[in-house]
């Protein structure tokens, strides 16, 4: 008698075997290159493009400007004119012969003084706003005019009131600044959601504990906001402040190479101007950052 074949993989079916690779050795080299390569493309990604964007719109600039009727240097001829302010920014040969760096830092410490007035009052004031419906009808619909009168009206009472250039550009760039630290930290202590103030009645939060603990956590976003609006305008106002109050800045700077007729300088000037007033933002954005934990925007 013959038996029945059995099927195996219906009894016992077999687990199918997988053949595993085993890792090849990488070399010490080999393996730098491959973690360096994605550093560096991402890198290329945001470096690249505004690199070529820069160098066409200088080419551009050259043809344009290459003329011999054209009343604006060409890029090569403003690196020629200005090469001492570019090689050597921190030259004094005194009085208001300066490099660079010391027209920069007289115009950063005055924008610092105005704008951590306006910081600290505006943030204040904001609160109060924010906190107080009185204080809110009393004195949102004075701040809404303010705000819109231009900062260099200012400037002439300014100079009647404290009688000296100095203060009164630090006043300007104080009241250029403080209305949307003012607003900004209004509208987050109002944006406070009811759950956290309900929390804290709960919890029976002091008004020091409730200020620490819920509101300045949640308006954060709001007041770096209104702190990152305002020191983009304060650098702004104080070039134009010290257009006309004169002495040691980088306003002031301008205004003296164009009465000179040293545009190149000129030029030199505004990309400084520029390229600090992007870091200021930056710095801002970075403390927000940092101090919301990135729930502000940048």
């Amino acid at each position: 008698m013959s038996l029945p074949a059995l099927d195996t993989e219906k009894v016992h079916p077999l687990p199918k075997a997988k053949v595993l690779a085993l890792p090849e050795k990488v070399s010490p080299t080999t393996g730098f290159i491959q973690r360096a390569l994605p550093v560096a493309n991402s890198i290329a990604a945001r470096v690249l493009p505004p690199m070529i964007t820069l160098l066409l719109l200088l080419g551009l600039w050259e043809v344009l400007a290459s003329g011999a009727t054209s009343s604006l240097p060409p890029p090569s001829r403003v690196v020629t004119d200005t090469w001492e302010l570019i090689t050597d920014p921190f030259y004094d040969r005194g009085g208001l012969d300066k490099g660079l760096f010391w027209h920069l830092f007289a115009s950063l410490q005055r924008v610092m003084v105005g704008y951590a007035l306006a910081a600290g009052i505006g943030i204040a004031v904001g609160t109060l706003i924010g906190q107080s419906d009185w204080a809110m009808r009393g004195l949102d619909p004075l701040f809404q005019v303010l705000r819109t009168v231009p900062p260099l009206a200012w400037l002439p009472l300014a100079l009647a009131a404290f009688q000296n250039g100095e203060p009164s550009a630090i006043f300007v760039i104080f009241v250029t600044a403080v209305w949307p630290i003012v607003i900004n930290t209004a509208v987050g202590i109002r944006n406070i959601p009811k759950d956290y103030v309900n929390v804290a009645r709960v919890l029976r939060l002091n008004p020091l504990e409730y200020a620490f603990k819920i509101m300045i956590p949640a308006a954060a976003p709001y007041i770096f906001t209104g702190l990152k609006i305002g020191i983009g305008l304060s650098w702004l106002a104080i070039v134009a402040a010290e257009m006309l109050i004169g002495g040691v800045g980088i306003g002031f700077f301008i205004w003296d190479a164009w009465n000179s007729s040293l545009i190149s300088d000129i030029i030199v000037a505004l990309v400084y101007v520029g390229i600090v007033g992007f870091l200021l933002d930056r710095c801002v954005a970075l403390i927000a950052s940092i101090v919301t934990r990135g729930t502000a925007t940048s």
